[in-house]
């Protein structure tokens, strides 16, 4: 199969299939790649396919961006290139130069075009809310940013649906230029966003980047074998096998592995592609790209995926739980005879 494409929600962009994430190219935090493995990785990430590249401010300190900088100047107009500002370049970035207000936008937007050595930034992320920025002040700053061809699309991460929905519903009442793109947390066991954020992001339109698709490296099964990585490096791990649910995700995820022959992790990121959000992966070496990369090689079979999504389900809670339950009584006690759209509105 290989790298394909996708139309990036409602615009013109194409993206390849798999983003690059380029949180482990440098080594500010104490865990990461050199250079030369970061280029490696770079390098075999373009030769697959690879167009979309995803970084930030906040990675290694700066490296990263320098790094990225460095690595796509030959063929810049080829790559979809995204970064993000609120967290800061640095431990002492200040008040200034942190969070989401239109300083610290401008002040971080300048000082990433000239880590990444070029004149524009495809795709800016408000990486995530500081709780006291209005949401005008945030839309209308990125609209400046677009005005000014200083970034050409601008996006959301880590943020609450409601405040997105706000932001996309302002641009277009006033006229800015539209919010286009949503970043979470997306994989089998953190599936969370099917509660608000990932019908919203439908309903605006929003081309929708899941991190993370491996659970912190959980969804690998290398934890269980005793294995470190993120959890060493980091010093923490997103994602620990803690409840039952994960416990029977996991084991659900590495049965499927032993009957096919194909790794967990490259299932667990087939899964993600299955559901429609474009996976941010995240190598700190070659191997790791190479196996991620894999993941495109096949696809999920409407069992496994039954499999697996009844092993992951979480509720949705209120008031999904309610309404779901009145479905017959909302269509006049006929739903059977109504031939429903596919994509439900929620």
């Amino acid at each position: 199969m290989g790298m394909r494409y996708r139309i990036f929600g409602r615009t013109g962009l194409r993206v390849s299939t798999l983003a690059l994430g380029a949180g482990n190219f440098g080594t500010g935090w104490g865990y990461g790649a050199e250079r030369e493995q970061a280029k490696t990785i770079f390098d075999l990430y373009r030769n697959a396919g690879g167009n979309f590249i995803d970084t930030a401010d906040q990675y290694q300190f700066g490296q990263s961006e320098t790094m990225v900088g460095e690595f796509v100047a030959s063929d810049r107009d080829d790559i979809v290139l995204a970064t993000k500002f609120s967290l800061g370049d640095s431990y002492s970035a200040g008040l200034q130069r942190t969070g989401n207000s239109r300083k610290a936008m401008i002040q971080s937007v300048e000082a990433s075009l000239k880590r990444l050595a070029t004149d524009r930034i495809d795709l800016l992320w408000v990486h995530m809310p500081d709780a006291v920025t209005p949401v005008d002040e945030i839309v209308r700053g990125l609209d400046d940013l677009v005005r000014s061809g200083k970034i050409l699309y601008a996006g959301f991460s880590d943020f609450p649906a409601w405040r997105v929905a706000t932001a996309a519903t302002l641009a277009d009442i006033r006229g800015w230029s539209p919010v286009s793109a949503l970043q979470i947390e997306y994989s089998l066991v953190e599936r969370t966003p099917e509660r608000d954020l990932l019908p919203m992001a439908d309903a605006f339109g929003l081309g929708t980047v899941s991190w993370s698709p491996l659970g912190g490296g959980l969804l690998t099964g290398k934890y269980r074998k005793g294995e470190t990585g993120r959890a060493q490096g980091l010093g923490a791990v997103i994602h620990a096998e803690s409840d039952e649910r994960k416990t029977r995700t996991l084991d659900t995820l590495l049965e499927i592995a032993a009957e096919t022959d194909i790794p967990a992790g490259r299932i667990a990121i087939a899964w993600v592609l299955h559901k429609g959000t474009l996976p941010i992966i995240g190598p700190r070496t070659r191997e790791q790209l190479v196996d991620n990369l894999a993941a495109l090689e096949f696809k999920l079979t409407d069992e496994q995926v039954a499999r697996l999504d009844e092993a992951s389900a979480i509720p949705l809670g209120f008031p999904y739980d309610v309404v779901s339950g009145s479905r017959n009584t909302l269509a006049g006690a006929r739903a059977d005879l109504v031939d429903w759209p596919a994509q439900a509105v929620r």
